[in-house]
């Protein structure tokens, strides 16, 4: 029977059950097209199908070509086949198969009939009057095709929406030391990280020439959740994606620019989304303890005989940190399930909850760590890592609970739903300037610069998409149908705090927030030519603002009035994305990408009745990339290469006097970026990225395409750097196999512009690890920061006075800075049980 003699290349060594390959159920042949030339000899097609849990082809690709005309007539045929799925024991899995489709003339010898085979057609396809087609791949009837199949744990992804569209599967670069879920979005080019918060504050990302704040620019997703926070007091789109258990992240989705039409609000330098998800079936233990009495503590258990999408996760972290006023404590839990709804339909449930304390040392001024005032030892390392106000850190609390239904619909159309629930709490203490903002009641000291800012939200959402499955002029057109209902309803408060005791004096603002945000996108496919791709959309985004202004005033000109104020506004935008792919080779593709992307308003900054004004942003890129793939898939090379060139209406840059980020006008950048990644087998993982960037506020009445001109804007590193490189092996030690592994992260991250035309200095980072695995043991060893190098990992450029509430102010701007971590060594202690056959890695 010709599919019966499935071939199996099972490429997970750690399969816990045997593999079942598919059975067809509706397997029908090729027809023969009309416009297809003569044919004086066979001709084949090889595809590779993906067929998915619910036995349906849910992408198909071609890996050989025949020519255009043949390649649609085979992707058109493949979509329609449907198979019983494969099985590891009896869960369903995804797999992908290559198989050759071959059109032959009538008079070739061997045209005959397929052979019958559990639910297969038969006999063959009527086509042209002298060409019949078939599906063979023998030299004779007698010898059955076959399909030489991979299992897969997930699906290939799909093509890039740009060149800088990256689908990251973490897999061996997890050895690499990260403190953070947050730190694997450096595997994405041009990306840096900085935090002046805390063990627990949000990232300050800076990405593609955008200092993006702890999310006001980056639209950040968890599992299709959204994360970033609307009108958050310490930063609109606030996104903190530390809760996440690193040991869970499958995949990273990182989209630099809006080039996508799925992208919606806080996507204006780009998206990064993250895919959970647990390969190792079992329960792994992990236990660490580091410098700074640093311990961490994890348990993720995926159930045996069930896909990766199920699994449970627990992370204790607790430390006395790097330095005085830095300690922290945190507590998540993750779980989620996977059931099957018929034998189309899958429903999926996703929670988590996380709670987290920390303190902050802030900010340091320069000059009083030169000049030894600052209050701790008079040693170099003592000031460095001093700090100016104890009453600095936060606390937080989130909550996430969601359900998605996915079906899979007839001719390999697809309907997803997704409802989710988040609640968020959380409180930040900051003090930038010292005392120099307060103006006091007359006689009287000034009480202190330290703010308070407050946040407690509750998000409710649907969202969804819709793939109908379509087909035209012979070949797939993936066509995209999506939505998004979300509704906000959040209170964010900052007030001052005295300098002593830490009572708050005075309020800045008290919002309560009610925003509606109703988006919708439709996205299509299209191959014109058998070289040229086109793909693209168009977006349409709404919101409602609602806002109760409980800070305003008890008095004004007509005289006393109640001190709270209503205010509404609406907002609407339109954004178109497109991208053309030129295959130049088969596997050198030329990318080119433009579009439109938005920032919603701070609703805190609306008036009433306002038509409320986005932040539009434009861009653009080319670029190319190049793929080499090994026999088998033994080595995987991939390089890609792109320049950009973007332009916001309205950007925001970190104002010290409010302690978050405050619009500043028009913003432009030029840059570039390189980046490869090489694997091979489950042995050598090695990524290396490059990227310049060079942003400026351009120069009033300029015209708008000259982006190279303009002053520059503070803050933003226009080199970047980074590698990542992990090697595994085993050797036999006293006739014992032990497996190991030696892991190396770098970052170099170039000067920094600050304002008054001053630059900090280069950064250069090296992290190692190590590790040893027998049977279910396995020890490691990591290193951050080897070098031991003294770095700022935040610098700002201002007007301070941390001298006391009597001192002279001096209207001199100096620097500032946020010490990085120095040299940190962490051992851990793994077990993994409840393992049946697995081999060491």
């Amino acid at each position: 029977m010709w599919i019966s003699s499935l071939v199996l290349l099972l490429l997970s060594a750690t399969a816990e059950a045997p593999v079942s390959p598919p059975v067809p159920v509706e397997a029908a042949p090729p027809v023969m097209p009309a416009d297809a030339p003569t044919l004086d000899a066979p001709v084949s097609v090889l595809l590779r199908l993906t067929i998915d849990e619910a036995g349906e082809v849910s992408r198909v690709d071609v890996r050989e070509s025949a020519g255009a005309v043949f390649d649609r007539a085979a992707m058109a045929t493949a979509l329609r086949w449907r198979f019983q799925p494969a099985r590891r024991g009896e869960s369903p899995i995804e797999v992908q198969a290559d198989v050759p489709v071959t059109f032959t003339p009538a008079a070739d010898p061997h045209p005959g009939p397929l052979p019958e085979g559990e639910g297969a057609t038969t006999g063959t396809t009527p086509g042209a009057d002298t060409l019949t087609p078939t599906l063979s791949r023998g030299e004779r009837e007698e010898s059955a095709p076959s399909f030489a199949t991979t299992v897969r744990g997930q699906a290939a992804p799909p093509p890039p929406a740009a060149v800088g569209d990256f689908h990251i599967p973490i897999g061996q670069l997890a050895d690499v030391p990260r403190n953070s879920a947050s730190d694997l979005m450096l595997l994405a080019p041009g990306v840096m990280l900085a935090n002046h918060g805390g063990e627990g504050h949000a990232e300050t990302i800076f990405i593609r020439g955008f200092d993006a704040g702890e999310g006001k620019d980056v639209e950040f997703r968890l599992n299709g959740v959204p994360l970033n926070e609307v009108s958050h007091a310490h930063g609109h789109g606030y996104a903190d994606t530390y809760f996440i258990i690193p040991e869970l992240v499958d995949s990273l989705r990182i989209t630099e620019g809006p080039y996508d039409p799925a992208q919606g609000d806080f996507g204006v330098a780009g998206s990064v989304e993250y895919q959970l998800g647990l390969k190792r079936r079992g329960l792994t233990a992990s236990a660490s303890y580091g410098s700074f009495a640093s311990r961490r503590l994890s348990l993720v258990w995926g159930p045996p005989e069930s896909s990766e999408a199920n699994f449970v996760g627990l992370l204790l972290r607790q430390g006395h940190g790097f330095g005085p006023n830095r300690a922290y404590a945190n507590a998540g839990a993750m779980a989620q399930v996977e059931f099957r709804v018929g034998e189309e339909t899958r429903l999926r449930l996703f929670g988590t909850s996380y709670a987290a304390r920390f303190a902050s040392a802030g900010v340091v001024r320069e000059t009083d760590v030169v000049d030894g005032r600052m209050p701790c030892a008079t040693g170099a390392d003592s000031q460095f890592f001093c700090f100016h106000d104890p009453n600095q850190g936060g606390a937080g609390q989130r909550h996430i609970l969601s359900a998605e239904l996915q079906s899979r619909l007839r001719r390999g159309g697809r309907f997803v739903q997704q409802g989710f629930v988040v609640l968020r709490q959380m409180r930040v203490r900051d003090n930038f300037t010292g005392f120099l903002n307060d103006v006091p009641p007359v006689g009287e000291l000034p009480r202190g610069d330290n703010t308070e800012q407050y946040y407690r939200g509750t998000t409710v959402g649907l969202r969804g998409r819709y793939s109908p499955g379509l087909t035209f002029l012979g070949q797939p057109q993936p066509l995209e149908l999506g939505y998004l209902a979300r509704f906000d309803d959040v209170l964010t408060r900052a007030r001052r705090l005295r300098d002593h005791g830490g009572a708050p004096y005075t309020t800045l603002f008290d919002n309560q927030v009610r925003t509606t945000n109703l988006g919708a996108y439709a996205s299509l496919r299209l191959a014109p030519l058998s070289w040229l791709t086109l793909r693209g959309g168009l977006r349409l985004d709404t919101f409602l603002f609602g806002v109760e202004d409980q800070n305003r005033p008890t008095s004004d000109r007509q005289g006393e009035r109640i001190p709270e104020e209503s205010i509404e506004a609406y907002g609407f935008f339109a954004s178109p994305r497109l991208t053309a792919e030129v295959r130049l080779t088969p596997r050198l593709t030329w990318l080119t990408s433009a579009g439109l992307g938005a920032r919603s308003s701070d609703a805190a900054a609306l008036s009433d009745a306002e038509l409320a004004p986005y932040a539009r942003v434009t861009a653009a890129e080319t670029g190319l990339g190049w793929r080499l793939a090994g026999d088998g898939h033994a080595y995987d090379l991939e390089v890609r290469g792109a320049f950009f060139a973007t332009r916001v209406s309205q950007d925001l840059v970190f104002d010290e006097t409010t302690g978050r980020n405050q619009p500043v006008g028009p913003s432009q950048r030029l840059g570039a970026f390189a980046t490869a990644r090489f694997t091979l087998e489950q042995r050598v993982d090695v990524q290396a990225s490059a990227a310049w960037a060079h942003a400026t506020l351009p120069t009033p009445g300029a015209p708008q395409w000259k982006v190279w001109e303009g002053t520059v804007m503070p803050y933003i590193p226009h080199l970047l750097g980074r590698l990542d490189a992990s090697v595994r092996g085993e050797l036999t030690v006293s006739g014992q196999p032990v497996g190991w592994n030696l892991a190396l992260g770098h970052s170099a991250i170039g000067p920094k512009p600050l304002p008054l035309d001053r630059y900090s200095e280069p950064i250069f980072l090296f992290d190692a690890a190590a590790r040893a695995r027998w049977k279910w043991m396995e020890l490691g060893l990591s290193v951050e920061n080897l070098l031991d190098a003294r770095w700022r990992e935040a610098e700002f450029n201002y007007v301070s006075n941390f001298r006391g509430p009597d001192a002279p102010a001096s209207l001199l701007a100096t620097r500032h800075f946020a010490a990085g971590a120095p040299r940190t060594f962490r051992a851990t202690f793994t077990l993994y049980l409840d393992l049946e056959d697995e081999e060491l890695p």
